[in-house]
């Protein structure tokens, strides 16, 4: 009997490959000028619709929010990458809904592999924030008591921080317990991953001398400050708007690939992005 070489054979789904070539294609093709980028009155009323028109509830949109900033997170910054201690990351959460995806963003890390560990000072005595905060200590996932009062002590523990401490609900200025811990997280050496809007930033009007990510996560549709984000990676995250939510407030975003949860924005210029990387060079 001749020998069968499983060279000789192709595994992959027929069409598969043009299937994703069109795909990549379709990105490609998306206008990045024409990007949507919303107020923070216009971001509310999308959420208020959303809990209302369409009978959402604050634990659906949470749970698909943080899992899509997990998604982004791990297709920036993969856990094989990760060189200290086993993929150790510090997730920082504040007291609202951003503080809410955090947490499940810092579950499913977990699951994928990170070894994270949270900040959250300020707990709401709500049920579905205290449920969240015990699935994580459940998952032996440790709770820092106070944060760290030194930047170079987060560079030599962590691979990465992911900032959820405000988010588009919020309004300067920044309350003082917490805006030692913006301080102190502008001055680190790794990467900081933002979800929705980098901390202290004006939701409108961003902060050129507030917190400057390398990753951020736009949930729904881009905030007015992310046209001056600057960072590295911008991913839209959610893909849960309707189609008709979109229509309705003419909001122009690019189609998730596939299956995918979340998109890459191809919002920087070549210029931002040299600017970038020669910052990094030089740290």
């Amino acid at each position: 009997m001749d020998r069968i070489s499983v060279n000789r054979f192709s595994f992959r789904r027929k069409g598969s490959y043009k299937k994703q070539k069109e795909k990549e294609s379709h990105q490609d093709d998306f206008d990045f000028s024409k990007l949507s980028y919303v107020s923070q009155e216009e971001a509310q009323n999308i959420d208020k619709e959303l809990f209302t028109e369409y009978a959402f509830s604050v634990e659906q949109l949470m749970e698909l929010a943080g899992y899509s900033c997990a998604v982004a997170i791990a297709k920036a910054y993969p856990p094989e990458k990760m060189t200290r201690d086993n993929g150790a990351v510090l997730i920082c959460c504040g007291p609202g809904n951003n503080g809410g995806d955090g947490l499940v963003c810092a579950r499913h890390l977990k699951l994928f592999g990170y070894k994270p560990s949270v900040f959250y000072p300020k707990r709401p005595n709500k049920p579905l924030f205290e449920a969240l905060s015990k699935q994580c200590e459940g998952m032996d996932m440790p709770f820092l008591s106070f944060f760290p009062s030194e930047a170079h002590l987060i560079t030599e523990s962590y691979n990465l921080v992911v900032d959820a401490l405000f988010g588009f609900s919020f309004k300067p200025p920044v309350r003082p317990e917490f805006a030692s811990v913006i301080e102190t997280l502008k001055k680190v050496e790794i990467p900081i991953c933002s979800i929705d809007v980098p901390s202290g930033w004006d939701v409108e009007n961003g902060d050129p001398e507030g917190l400057q990510p390398d990753l951020l996560i736009s949930l729904t549709a881009p905030k007015r400050c992310a046209k001056l984000f600057k960072g590295k990676y911008h991913y839209l995250g959610g893909r849960f708007v309707p189609r008709t939510l979109e229509q309705r407030y003419e909001l122009s975003l690019p189609k998730y690939p596939g299956t995918d949860c979340v998109v890459e924005l191809k919002t920087q210029t070549d210029e931002q992005c040299q600017h970038y990387n020669s910052a990094n060079e030089s740290s």
